[in-house]
């Protein structure tokens, strides 16, 4: 009788204990943040990507109470911030902003990836944006047409940067080569910001990359536009044709931005972060930045993000598996 008495004491106990446990975890969630969250961006400050995680930054600090501070984390085409936000704590406070290049490209394009896509939940995706590639304005090609043609005629001559090897705007230079069939020589850097710096000091022709990261520059004319790779031209530089309109067909890229957490985040963290950004993406204020960096609003759910990241995972393999990519 004893020794049943014994067992059910700690099968009451056990039950308790898994009970507090199951009401401890909503609370911590409801009660999310507590303290300061870190906004991991895996490139240089100044590129695209850091200036929505600023932007977004300040909204989620306003409305949610807590600082929500921007970690730039630069270096292998956006590999090493990606790595540490996938192998971080699942507890929402540290979070990746990022686009195709660290958290897909990182591990599909690596013979040993430190982490998996599946590594990292889609919250929400912010937006997108076709990229372009600028040029320093003494470079005598004015159009992506007259480069390509440039290209032919000097092979291997024509410098072109990228925010990094295996990066977004690195795969989209790869894919311009591919279409066209010219030899042009990739310069890896270590975020955007560095290779429009060597642009504007003519240490290369020219770089791939976004009107948020080029703004200023294109504004003050210290670098000039070849083209847009993508289906419309953009308000922000409307002159500027695209691929297309130069002749030039199935090379056209865009970046998307958005934000991931380690996987296993709690479900009640990303939808509450993916409510409140949906909120933000409607403000006056962020749709007029959006708008100025030539950025479209995404926003939706965690599963539409998911499905973006899946097309792009799908295209990079294809890519592979046809030779135009190669895993390194």
């Amino acid at each position: 009788m004893r020794q049943a008495r014994v067992a059910f004491f700690v099968i009451g106990i056990a039950s308790a204990l898994a009970t507090l446990g199951s009401s401890v975890v909503p609370a911590q969630t409801d009660a999310y943040p507590t303290r300061v969250v870190r906004l991991v961006v895996p490139f240089a400050p100044g590129a695209s990507t850091d200036l929505v995680t600023r932007l977004f930054g300040q909204k989620l600090s306003d409305t949610l109470g807590q600082q929500f501070i921007v970690d730039n984390r630069g270096g292998a085409g956006g590999g090493l911030g990606a790595e540490a936000v996938a192998k971080s704590e699942p507890d929402g406070y540290t979070l990746l902003v990022t686009n195709q290049g660290p958290s897909i490209f990182n591990s599909l394009l690596r013979k040993n990836p430190p982490f998996a896509v599946d590594d990292l939940a889609p919250v929400i995706q912010f937006g997108y944006s076709p990229l372009i590639i600028v040029a320093n304005p003494k470079f005598r090609p004015s159009t992506v047409k007259e480069m390509i043609a440039e290209a032919k005629a000097n092979p291997g001559k024509i410098l072109i940067g990228s925010s990094g090897a295996n990066s977004n705007v690195h795969i989209a230079l790869e894919i311009l080569k591919s279409a066209t069939g010219t030899n042009i020589t990739h310069v890896p850097y270590r975020g955007s910001g560095p290779s429009l710096q060597d642009v504007v000091a003519g240490n290369i022709h020219g770089a791939y990359t976004t009107t948020v990261s080029a703004e200023g520059l294109i504004q003050s004319g210290q670098v000039k536009v070849l083209g847009v790779a993508g289906p419309k031209r953009l308000d922000v530089i409307p002159d500027v044709p695209t691929y297309a309109e130069q002749g030039i067909q199935m090379a056209d890229s865009a970046l998307w931005i958005g934000l991931q957490a380690p996987a296993r985040t709690p479900r009640a963290i990303i939808e509450k972060l993916n409510r409140e950004l949906n909120k933000a993406l409607q403000a006056p204020d962020v749709r007029a930045r959006f708008a100025q960096w030539g950025l479209e609003i995404a926003g939706g759910t965690p599963e539409a993000f998911g499905a973006a990241i899946k097309t792009e995972v799908d295209r990079i393999n294809q890519l592979i598996k046809s030779n135009a990519l190669q895993v390194q």
